[in-house]
């Protein structure tokens, strides 16, 4: 007897879906990033700069910059059929960081995006993951025109772990992007199969 090749299509495959944070210090390009990788049109909640927020918001390195996220930004990306991430970026303001506990529940892990023209603005991101366990990645937004330095360099400056990734990527840029939440999403699962302990050092 003769067996041919079932014609039953396999069920669809249900994908898991994980929550990836986008930090980082103001106009370090959160809102770029997530809107360069996103499958979908992006959810932003930016303002106009005001004048009455001028003196709060340090403009310097970023005078060009005429809008600001107050809430968060959403995106979501497929990386391959069983995964799907969920991108929520922060406000990179002060007084808005009342929303990074909300933004923060569930999440897997973080992008820490840093802009090595205002280095000293990534430290309060990377503080906050560190207090909370929460693993994530240093990712170095190269800004056209700005001076590179060398990954240790820039590793040194920020003081981080051996075991946390620093990756140099271009936000606009789609594939540096992704290249940069694969990291993001191998580091927390690495660490997610060594225990609670691995994560909170």
């Amino acid at each position: 007897m003769a067996f041919g090749r079932s014609s039953r299509k396999q069920p669809p495959v249900e994908p898991v879906t994980l929550k990836i944070l986008v930090a980082g210090g103001f106009g370090v390009g959160k809102t770029t990033l997530v809107g360069a990788v996103s499958e979908i049109r992006p959810l932003r909640t930016e303002e106009i700069l005001s004048e009455a927020g001028r003196p709060v918001d340090d403009l310097h390195g970023v005078e060009t910059k005429s809008t600001t996220t107050v809430a968060m930004d959403f995106g979501r990306i497929t990386l391959r059929e069983d995964l799907v991430l969920y991108l929520f970026g922060t406000p990179g303001q002060d007084r808005f960081w009342f929303l990074w506990d909300e933004l923060a529940q569930g999440a897997l892990g973080a992008v820490v995006l840093a802009d090595t023209r205002r280095l000293e603005d990534s430290f309060a991101a990377i503080d906050y993951f560190e207090r909370r366990g929460i693993p994530f990645t240093v990712a170095v937004n190269c800004f056209e025109g700005s001076r590179r330095f060398p990954a240790e360099s820039v590793r040194g400056a920020l003081d981080l772990d051996p075991e946390v990734e620093l990756l140099m990527c271009d936000a606009r840029d789609r594939e540096s992007v992704k290249n940069v939440l694969v990291a993001v999403v191998e580091h927390a699962l690495v660490l997610a199969d060594r225990g609670p302990a691995a994560v909170t050092g």
